[in-house]
């Protein structure tokens, strides 16, 4: 094992294996090291947002195809839902096809299209300076760049939260300007920043957050990012856990003894929130579900598992039916 001891002059020496040390740093090796180390984050931060970009494109384009099939072909939301059932099939490893997200999908497109064309002049407190900006790139018919260099939870957030697409974009450019998590967005939002600040001119040139910034940190972890590259750190144990799950189902289904296959990565939407059961079974003599959940990649405690269950004994048991729960994990 290598090991650094700084000296009182702030120079760093090293110890090679032979347990001598080689001598001091040479000057300038300290700020050298910074400077490699600032190159390294921001190449990572400019190759992360491209990744994002194009995930928010994507995201968009999405919820294009959704309305144009919508409005040419009929579809209605049922096909809509078979939609993201299907695609979160194709790719499993996305988090983002789940039914609620689809229809996210839509909304960001609909928002930044129809939406910006309703509301083309309004701009609130917002200067009369930095509107004619703000305007030009809403033109209703693109994806202003902004957005799409944010996270998708913060379109979300902000989606949710401001109905006035030109506010929208002034928080999106303020969003990249500062850095700002997605805490401290709903923050300003909440606390109508734009009434305060509306009315400094800027000219909004900065296309990056910052390297240190909380906005640069959310955006290099982004669960929608890694999903979306399907280069998560745990892929090998996805892997492996998927070879698990084949082998459960395979044996269950082999027992044939009143086992009845109800569904793979089994959706269920719990307060908002999306939740995906990696086998559920039901036994048609024990007249019962049977869930198998793998929790080998998530932090659980015996509190977290109890309450888990409970959820989902609330949201399969039909009362009528007598129907009860067996939880495996």
């Amino acid at each position: 094992m290598t090991k650094r001891k700084t000296t009182a002059t702030g120079l760093a020496k090293t110890s090679g294996q032979d347990g001598k040390l080689p001598g001091a740093l040479p000057a300038g090796y300290t700020t050298l090291l910074a400077d490699l180390k600032a190159r390294v984050r921001a190449a990572q931060l400019r190759a992360v947002v491209s990744v994002n970009r194009e995930l928010i494109l994507l995201y968009w384009d999405i919820g294009r195809i959704i309305v144009e099939a919508q409005t040419t072909k009929g579809y209605g939301k049922q096909v809509v839902e078979r939609l993201a059932e299907d695609l979160h099939e194709a790719f499993p490893k996305m988090d983002g096809f789940s039914p609620r997200n689809v229809w996210r999908m839509r909304a960001f497109y609909l928002a930044w299209t129809e939406g910006s064309q309703k509301h083309p002049q309004s701009g609130g407190k917002l200067d009369s300076k930095i509107l004619p900006q703000l305007v030009a790139e809403l033109g209703g018919q693109n994806l202003p760049q902004p957005v799409a260099e944010i996270p998708w939870g913060h379109n979300v957030l902000l989606l949710e939260k401001i109905p006035n697409p030109i506010l929208r974009l002034w928080y999106a450019h303020k969003a990249i300007e500062h850095g700002w998590s997605r805490a401290v967005l709903t923050h300003h939002i909440e606390m109508q920043l734009h009434k305060r600040e509306g009315k400094a001119v800027t000219n909004f040139q900065r296309t990056l957050p910052p390297p240190q910034s909380d906005l640069a940190e959310q955006t290099l972890k982004d669960p929608y990012n890694f999903d979306f590259l399907t280069i998560r750190s745990d892929a090998h144990e996805r892997d492996l856990e998927q070879g698990l799950l084949d082998h459960i189902q395979k044996f269950l289904l082999e027992l044939s003894v009143g086992f009845a296959f109800v569904g793979r990565q089994y959706h269920m939407e719990i307060s908002g929130q999306d939740y995906y059961l990696d086998l559920l079974f039901y036994h048609l003599r024990l007249r019962c579900y049977i869930v198998i959940d793998l929790l080998c990649d998530r932090p659980h405690n015996k509190s977290s598992v109890v309450n888990f269950i409970m959820l989902c004994s609330s949201n399969l048991q039909r009362p009528a039916w007598g129907d009860e729960l067996f939880f495996a994990t």
